[in-house]
């Protein structure tokens, strides 16, 4: 018997000169060749694992640049050994199903979707490899792009899809697009929030409004936290209290929010504090109390310049010498609004070169408001808390040098003790 440049052919004729009947021989040749071919496939797959693994992670880790590292942590290269069952079957189905075309042409349809969807995989760990690039790069501390690439990755799939619905249905393209023309009103509705953050996305990066790392404060969302991922649909925000709020992306847009990377970046952050004085015990300045407060280092020599009916004059190192007091009648909170504001001054923190004012603001029924107005080179949370409680809790702690009370509702101490004397 000669040999046949068919395969199937040749086993079949093998068969049947076995002494098996037509039918039989037929049925066994082709399941043995698809054995062949499922086992050709397999080995294939396996062969082009090994050799990636073996051979390209050696050449990738051998190579100074971190980038084709990148891409062989992405499987970008591990992901294309998928090709190597396809392409076997798609090449070697002919010779196990050519006696049954609507199979083949069912095989062949299969195996190219297969390879559609592999090649979808490939490209998207492609396209991620390059985000993960991009994110070594300095300008990604500026310019977040992780939802351009979700869109490029959405791109590829859709397209993908549709190429494998004109498959299956046997379809063109073109013809299905204008069909779903028709329905982009229904693609309108389900795709809303993608558009609506694709939208937004553009807006943020392109203002530079938001990114991965920044403080944000939302009022009415209870966000008030480090945003630790933008995606586009969604930020993903994790509280001071360990919570993790999610929020639209178009709600940044479309509302305001408060985004404090601008104080980190200036390496200063605002003081805007006030405690409420008693008015009751406002009055002008005595000579018993001027010889109490000659007494305090850091004001002594502004007392030293002073006499009776005299005015002020301060030297600050920053804007030179300027006039604290334009009239003699000086009050105990005057001199005490001088005390905090040379305390401040002469703090370790408080940034000089900022605004440093003490001042009270409009009275209100608690009392007469005095505020501290300064700034620390101190940003992080506790370093700044600490510093604030501490400048409060001095000057609380010194105004009663100055002859002046805390405004504060009475407690139940209080009343007793009113009840008591009145007894």
């Amino acid at each position: 018997m000669l040999f046949s440049n068919d395969p199937a052919i040749w086993l079949k004729d093998l068969l049947i000169n076995a002494g098996l009947s037509y039918s039989i021989s037929s049925l066994l040749s082709t399941a043995g060749l698809i054995i062949i071919v499922i086992s050709l496939s397999w080995f294939s797959n396996l062969l082009a694992k090994v050799v990636i693994r073996k051979v390209v992670t050696k050449i990738v880790r051998k190579t100074t640049s971190q980038w084709d590292d990148i891409f062989l942590e992405q499987k970008v290269f591990t992901r294309l050994s998928h090709f190597a069952p396809a392409l076997v079957i798609w090449f070697m189905a002919g010779w196990a199903l050519k006696a049954y075309p609507v199979w083949l042409i069912a095989v062949h349809r299969l195996t190219y979707i297969y390879m559609l969807v592999v090649g979808a995989v490939v490209i998207n760990s492609f396209i991620e490899a390059w985000h993960k690039i991009y994110l070594t790069l300095p300008i990604s501390q500026h310019r977040h792009i992780k939802g351009y690439v979700q869109i490029v990755k959405l791109i590829v799939v859709v397209i993908i899809g549709l190429i494998i619905v004109s498959v299956v249905f046997s379809k063109q393209v073109t013809t299905i697009i204008a069909g779903l023309g028709v329905m982009a009103s229904v693609i309108m509705l389900i795709f809303k929030d993608a558009i609506l953050g694709l939208v937004a996305s553009i807006q943020l990066s392109a203002n530079n409004m938001v990114k991965v790392g920044d403080w944000i404060t939302i009022p009415g969302r209870e966000v008030d936290g480090e945003v630790s991922d933008i995606t586009l649909t969604t930020v993903k925000v994790q509280n001071f209290d360990k919570t993790i709020v999610t929020v639209p992306v178009y709600s940044l847009v479309n509302e305001s929010f408060q985004n404090w990377s601008g104080m980190q970046a200036s390496g200063v952050r605002r003081i805007k504090r006030a405690f409420f004085i008693d008015m009751k015990s406002i009055m002008n300045s005595d000579k018993a109390l001027h010889e109490k407060l000659s007494k305090i280092s850091i004001i002594k020599d502004y007392f030293d310049q002073n006499t009776e009916g005299e005015k002020i004059t301060i030297l600050d190192k920053s804007t030179g010498k300027y006039q604290y007091f334009s009239s003699g009648e000086i009050t105990n909170l005057g001199w005490f609004r001088l005390y905090a504001e040379a305390y401040l001054k002469n703090h370790a923190v408080i940034d000089k070169t900022q605004t440093i004012i003490v001042r009270h603001r409009a009275p209100e029924g608690n009392g007469l408001p005095l505020q501290v107005y300064a700034f620390t080179n101190k940003t992080d949370f506790v370093t700044y808390e600490n510093v604030q409680s501490e400048i409060f809790e001095h000057l609380l702690a010194r105004l009663g040098e100055f002859g002046l009370k805390v405004f504060q509702q009475p407690t139940g101490d209080d009343l007793l003790a009113l009840k008591k004397q009145n007894e």
